[in-house]
């Protein structure tokens, strides 16, 4: 099962982030044989991915076991502040290089995420971002810890690689078309609070996570001439708006984001600028992940495309981009 789990995930994270390279980047028979002989050797055989939780309630994870530690000369932090947290509190290596499996426990352990989940995104992310030869995976940007390249087209690039699964309107995380697309931006931050007092009273809340998506978007379209939202960035937006209700608010509180779940803004800067769980945070009370999503998506519908001609203000539709209708097929 897990095996399958995986060999269906190479396809569809390839066909949805490279449609042209499904088949080993692209490369012909003679050429994947070059390839496969070069990599002789060298290339380490992943094992199969980790098993869901033993227990899967809520329990104390900022403890004594795990304690934040400020960064070090040379560690590594990318765009995903659960990630980034976990690499702080040392549920992953503190470096910020680490395997799949490390990966797929640690959101496990320290947020409780589904394990169907974190399989698919961490293998997902690990298809095109990772090292393929060696298991090794940067949490940020391309690093030498993750060992020789394998040949192109591997990418090998880590978290902050663009247009792979990080991608255009982010919620604390500005396009990479500014410059940075990795580090805490302040002016973000400031428009998701400013949304959260508008439409959660003072909480980032399920009508919050809609309003804020719709309006990074639509910023997005007006300010980014190569904004794109087209898969697999169109699918992790979405997934990126819900995580925080699900995984970052404390599990003591029981209640689904349908049910009025919010987060606090202090714990949620925690986690989005800190890299560092909240004191006395326990784990969701239950697997979590993307509860809520289709709450988000009905609000303000849109289809996946990009702004066209290096214009902003010129979305064009892109046909040829997987949608959710062709995503909700796969489960």
């Amino acid at each position: 099962m897990a095996v399958s789990i995986v060999l269906l995930l190479s396809h569809i994270t390839l066909s949805f982030a490279f449609p042209s390279y499904v088949s080993l980047g692209g490369l012909s028979e003679r050429e994947q044989d070059e390839v496969v002989a070069e990599l002789s050797g060298r290339a380490v055989f992943p094992p199969k991915p980790p098993g869901p939780l033993e227990y899967n309630g809520t329990k104390l994870v900022h403890d004594k076991a795990h304690p934040w530690k400020p960064l070090r000369k040379g560690d590594i932090r990318g765009p995903c502040p659960g990630l980034n947290t976990l690499a702080s509190h040392g549920y992953l290596p503190r470096d910020g290089v680490a395997t799949p499996a490390q990966i797929v426990n640690a959101v496990q352990e320290g947020l409780n995420m589904d394990h169907i989940i974190a399989v698919f995104a961490t293998y997902g992310a690990f298809l095109v971002d990772g090292n393929l030869v060696t298991n090794l995976l940067s949490i940020g940007g391309k690093t030498r810890n993750t060992g020789p390249d394998p040949p192109k087209p591997a990418i090998v690039g880590g978290l902050n690689t663009h247009a792979v699964f990080e991608g255009d309107a982010s919620m604390t995380r500005a396009d990479d078309f500014f410059g940075d697309n990795h580090s805490f931006n302040q002016t973000l931050w400031d428009q998701f609070v400013d949304f959260s007092n508008r439409y959660g009273e003072g909480y980032y809340n399920l009508t919050v996570a809609a309003e804020l998506r719709w309006q990074l978007i639509q910023q997005a379209i007006s300010t980014n001439p190569h904004f794109s939202l087209v898969a697999p960035r169109y699918f992790t937006a979405f997934v990126e708006s819900v995580f925080p209700l699900n995984l970052f608010v404390d599990g003591r509180d029981t209640t689904s984001p349908a049910e009025g779940r919010k987060l606090d803004l202090d714990a949620a800067l925690s986690f989005f600028r800190d890299h560092r769980f909240p004191p006395e945070f326990h784990r969701a009370s239950t697997p979590s992940g993307i509860q809520g999503i289709e709450a988000v998506i009905a609000a303000h519908p849109i289809a996946p495309g990009a702004n066209a001609d290096g214009k902003v203000n010129n979305y064009v539709i892109d046909p040829t981009s997987a949608d959710f209708g062709k995503f909700w097929d796969l489960f």
